[in-house]
């Protein structure tokens, strides 16, 4: 699989909690020079960085993250702030509390809630794959396929685990509908890269990856 390619479906992304302006505008020449799928921020970053890479690159933020529990109210406010802060894609987490409860139908409701706020933009739905079952994974596949979603993401990065060469062979299993997948956390390699591109996933989230390619 050629080295451009797979940059090419990297969304790189910077979100530890001590980040500093210094390192997020090397994450965007980086997204830059190697022309990355995007670049995935902090929102307390988007506006500057906006600004600092005039359209070169697409800048991706997340919400509700990373536990997922806001109401609904606040996801929708973080989504429309960080639009008009110049953010192009948006990662949202579900709430899992709902879907341990089965409220499938809030949970769908909430995503299309966001998806309205975000017009055009590339909405990414994080479900958190290292803490459900597989029943929960594939109900979660038929959920946001029914959305107006763009993709569902395994996971934030910030919990237990992250994607898993079997999550993204479950996924391409059971979305429909053009929902496309993210895989994100647990990419510990090129060859972790390629195997999941190769069975089904349109983008990579991953902090180290770029480096790992150079």
């Amino acid at each position: 699989m050629e080295r451009q390619f797979i940059l090419n479906h990297i969304d790189h992304t910077l979100l530890k909690q001590d980040a500093v302006w210094q390192e997020i505008m090397e994450i965007c020449k980086e997204g830059i020079e190697q022309k990355t799928a995007s670049i995935c921020i902090p929102p307390s970053f988007v506006s500057k960085a906006a600004s600092f890479v005039q359209g070169q690159v697409p800048i991706c933020t997340v919400i509700g993250f990373p536990n997922g529990y806001q109401t609904t109210a606040v996801k929708v406010f973080e989504a429309s702030d960080a639009i008009k802060n110049g953010a192009d894609e948006i990662d949202m987490v579900i709430n899992l509390g709902w879907l341990k409860e089965g409220l499938y139908d809030k949970i769908l409701q909430e995503i299309n809630a966001i998806k309205y706020i975000c017009g055009g933009k590339v909405l990414k739905v994080i479900v958190e794959t290292c803490l459900l079952t597989r029943e929960e994974k594939i109900k979660m596949c038929e959920v946001v396929s029914q959305s107006k979603a763009d993709y569902i993401k395994t996971s934030t990065g910030f919990s237990k685990d992250g994607a898993t060469l079997e999550d993204i062979q479950l996924f391409s299993k059971h979305v429909f509908g053009g929902t496309k997948i993210k895989a994100a956390g647990g990419i510990k390699s090129v060859q972790d890269a390629e195997d999941f591109l190769q069975a089904g996933a349109e983008r990579l989230g991953s902090s180290s990856l770029l480096g790992m390619l150079k």
